[in-house]
């Protein structure tokens, strides 16, 4: 594809990440306790026996762990990241992704062994389509398996050509009893009508990846890592944009003339930062398995800054916009973001206390401005807002049970928020089923 034909592309698939708008104001104080609270949408109250939300607004579900697909298929579980795609018929196509972390020969592989990557293996991605009825509720058309053979898929992220990127977060292989490494991320078009030839991307790097953001005007991919608390935020550099199979250049983010800066404490909300990329000369490294943090390594040996969890990564208004988990002072999370076009990284938002923000995880930009971030709390999950002033509110709150909310995203038309509560990630868990969500309401009265 050349630059021109990504280019057409990428604007035909743009949504929401292309068209929010701006938020140059997005700053807040962290770290001291300044936080400035927002009342959103008003206190949150029982909406149904899973979700609390505001005074309004409703939800539907779609998806729950076990219930039959239009294929046939039990839906997965451990539903995680996840994106919403608008279609040329005007349905909408959700990629969502399970985080299934069982070992092989406990479950199936997803859909058809023949397209899977590795049969041992139980995770993958699910999509589904449906429609925006006249009453803003959705209706659903189908559900079916997209992608099988691939395990413990995290998050990942839409790209603008119209596909998903699903990662695994996890570097497991022949020492687990895999029959293939892991540890890659894999293309899921959200067109497809059924189960995608797997196909790892192993110049994207093998590490335990978490979730990406495509800069639209370039076909950069940004990176998250996820492994305890030395992780790096990395780019792929394709040879061509839009056509990822082709592989590219790995680099991993560096703060100029600061060599293995150390960004997981001690950061000032607002000081910018710029940056440098080096490379990783190594993305596939052979022993990744039994040391994951080897490409980590490699760039921290280059001068890479370290992080600590870096989760969530979403583009939006020129930036990228990534959380660390457990970053900051009171360990309880960051807000960072990076501007491609400047060259520079600044830390957004830092939670001051966990009752304030408690271990971000996937997050979303809203058509109108506003940052959206899926907690993985260590007790009651919230989704909560930033706004474009840097002032956070709750939005919802998990009442079913202590499982972490993931995969935000809205219709094309900003007129419905999909997201997920995950669920057990194996076979052995206490018995909380993955499900998704549709949630609508008046949107318009608040900063999302």
């Amino acid at each position: 594809m050349g630059r021109r034909a990504f280019l057409k592309a990428a604007g035909a698939y743009a949504g929401l990440a292309a068209l929010a708008p701006s938020l140059p104001g997005l700053i807040a104080w962290g770290g001291s306790g300044r936080v400035r609270l927002h009342r959103g949408y008003g206190d949150l109250r029982p909406a149904g026996p899973e979700l609390a939300l505001p005074e309004g607004f409703g939800y539907m579900k779609l998806g729950v762990e076990g219930s039959p697909m239009s294929d046939g298929a039990p839906t997965p579980r451990a539903h995680d990241g996840m994106a919403a795609f608008g279609m040329p018929d005007g349905t909408i196509r959700l990629v969502r992704n399970h985080e299934d972390k069982d070992l092989p020969g406990v479950a199936a592989v997803l859909g058809d062994p023949r397209l899977a990557y590795d049969r041992s293996a139980g995770g993958g991605t699910t999509t589904i389509e449906l429609r925006i009825g006249a009453d803003g509720r959705p209706e659903l058309i189908r559900d079916f398996v997209s992608l099988g053979g691939t395990t413990v898929n995290c998050a990942g992220g839409p790209t603008p050509w119209g596909s998903w990127l699903s990662c695994e977060e996890i570097t497991w292989g022949s020492v687990k009893g895999f029959s293939l490494p892991h540890g890659y991320i894999f293309e899921v078009p959200a067109a497809a009508d059924g189960p995608v030839q797997a196909v790892p991307l192993p110049e994207m790097g093998r590490f335990w990846h978490e979730a990406v953001a495509v800069d639209p005007l370039t076909g950069i991919v940004y990176e998250t890592e996820d492994y305890n608390r030395r992780c790096g935020f990395y780019r792929l550099v394709p040879r061509t944009p839009g056509r990822l199979v082709d592989g590219g250049a790995l680099e991993m983010l560096a703060i100029s003339g600061q060599p293995q800066a150390d960004l997981r404490q001690g950061q000032r909300v607002g000081e910018w930062l710029p940056v440098e990329w080096v490379p990783i000369d190594d993305p596939d490294p052979a022993d990744a398995e039994r040391n994951p943090s080897t490409v980590f390594l490699e760039g921290d040996e280059n001068g890479g800054a370290r992080f600590t969890r870096l989760e969530g990564c979403w583009h939006a208004d020129g930036s990228i916009y990534f959380h660390s988990t457990n970053g900051g002072e009171a360990h309880a999370g960051q807000v960072w973001r990076y501007i491609p076009e400047q060259e520079g990284l600044a830390l957004v938002f830092e939670s001051p206390g966990r009752e304030v923000l408690d271990s971000p995880d996937n997050l979303t930009v809203s058509p109108r401005g506003g940052l959206l971030m899926c907690e993985d709390a260590t007790g009651t999950s919230h989704m909560r807002g930033l706004t474009p002033a840097g002032e956070i509110f709750d939005f919802a709150r998990n009442i079913m049970n202590r499982r972490e909310f993931a995969g935000a995203t809205f219709s094309p038309d900003g007129r419905v928020l999909f997201a997920n509560i995950q669920g057990d990630l194996d076979s052995f868990g206490p018995g909380n089923p993955g499900m998704s969500f549709a949630i609508w309401g008046p949107w318009e009265d608040g900063a999302l």
